[in-house]
């Protein structure tokens, strides 16, 4: 049974309304993968011509579905794809089985849907190092493909959900010669995040049209400034996987066009935003700006070092303004800095300039800015042009009571 979880105090009010993409179709229903009295898979089938394009875990231990994945993107397939998720297991660290728990589950989904079994996406979230039980999700498939609807994406994103305390969803309408284009995407993921690639479990679909290769270009290019740059608890998932499915049924070629991009990045940023605010046991959503270091990729370093010291985010969670621990953490992270050329701000209070604490600091001003739900760090290096933003939670309690009993 899915133990419930209070929601997260930085979650949405509501799940958003999302623009229904013409060429997909959604359904969700309970498989008992694990859970018991919810829905634990969703499936989406594509219309024939989509563009599937793919990021996914840099773990050496990834698992069975992320490796068929990566070995199943290309080009547009005539005859059409379907993306098929359960929740409540991983299939990862489950060696043979898992691949064999891959092809069956494929299989039987391009059976059911009239599919190439080679345009048959899947990936599982959940416990780690269990055989996965894919008879209970084969048995579903005749179910999940009569259930398919294009307002089912809701549904779709509360199916694959696990520490999740809200389902996740974001999406944008733009005009592009005078035509819309429409955009919408789901996500899961509450722990076990520091993505190296994309993050935990995300699935976007759009209605433009362009081609696969420009597309996987333009995905990874946006996954560096986006999910590249979230972190809960510095642990990177053997499951990460982003799908992006282009059904091109709009008629809009968005080669090129910095709408489309503009868009596109909007809501991956809203979905890995959306991730941090859901953060286990999170009760303040932090943002963190380095700027002046050596390089882009060396403020990178720095930024991801604070949002990932267990002393920085507890302090956080304490409300308390340790500007010492940010400083720890950036001389900790192997990129370049000059302790006499750091400055350091809590929202807008200006704390230390130049390596040491500025002389009209005072802490109750930086304990004020603590106390809010929305944290902001800012570093300058006093080195070169470099910056990156990064975005974190706090470390609390309640982190360690989700994951001490996750598979009791």
């Amino acid at each position: 049974m899915a133990k419930s979880l209070p929601v997260s105090p930085l979650a949405p009010a509501a799940f958003p309304d999302l623009p229904v993409i013409d060429g997909v179709t959604f359904a969700a229903t309970e498989a008992g993968v694990r859970y018991a009295g919810r829905k634990d898979v969703m499936l989406a089938l594509l219309a024939p011509g989509t563009s599937v394009a793919g990021v996914f875990t840099r773990s050496s231990t990834r698992s069975a579905p992320v490796l068929d994945c990566q070995a199943k993107l290309g080009g547009a397939g005539a005859e059409g794809a379907a993306i098929l998720v359960n929740a409540g297991n991983s299939n990862a660290f489950t060696g043979r089985h898992g691949v064999a728990s891959v092809e069956a589950i494929t299989a039987a989904v391009a059976r059911a849907a009239g599919l190439p079994q080679a345009r048959v996406f899947t990936s599982s979230t959940g416990v780690i190092g269990e055989p996965l039980p894919h008879e209970r999700i084969i048995a579903v498939l005749d179910r999940l493909v009569a259930a398919q609807d294009a307002t089912g994406i809701a549904a779709a994103a509360r199916a694959i959900m696990t520490t999740d305390t809200y389902p996740k969803g974001a999406g944008r309408t733009i005009e592009i010669g005078g035509k819309p284009v429409r955009i919408a995407g789901i996500a899961k993921g509450s722990g076990m995040i520091a993505p190296d690639m994309a993050t935990m479990l995300v699935y976007i679909f759009t209605d433009a049209r362009i081609a696969q290769p420009e597309m996987q270009v333009l995905l990874s290019e946006i996954t560096e400034l986006t999910f590249n740059c979230i972190t809960v608890d510095s642990d990177t998932s053997t499951s990460d996987t982003l799908l992006l499915a282009a059904t091109g049924a709009s008629g809009v070629d968005v080669a090129g066009q910095a709408a489309f991009r503009e868009a596109l990045f909007e809501v991956m940023m809203d979905l890995a935003h959306q991730v941090v605010r859901d953060g286990e046991g999170a009760t303040k959503f932090v943002e963190i700006d380095v700027t002046g270091a050596a390089s882009d990729a060396e403020a990178h370093t720095h930024a991801m070092a604070i949002a990932n010291s267990p002393l920085v985010k507890t302090a956080i969670a304490g409300e308390d303004p340790n500007w010492g621990r940010v400083v720890m953490a950036i001389g900790k992270s192997g990129a370049q800095a000059d302790r006499d050329l750091i400055t350091i701000r809590f929202g807008d209070t200006l704390v230390a300039e130049k390596g040491w604490v500025h002389p009209d600091y005072k802490e109750a001003d930086a304990a004020a800015h603590m106390k809010g739900a929305h944290i902001r760090i800012a570093v300058d290096l006093g080195i070169g042009q470099g910056a990156r933003r990064v975005w974190t939670c706090d470390l609390t309690h309640g982190y360690i009571d989700i994951n001490a009993d996750y598979r009791s």
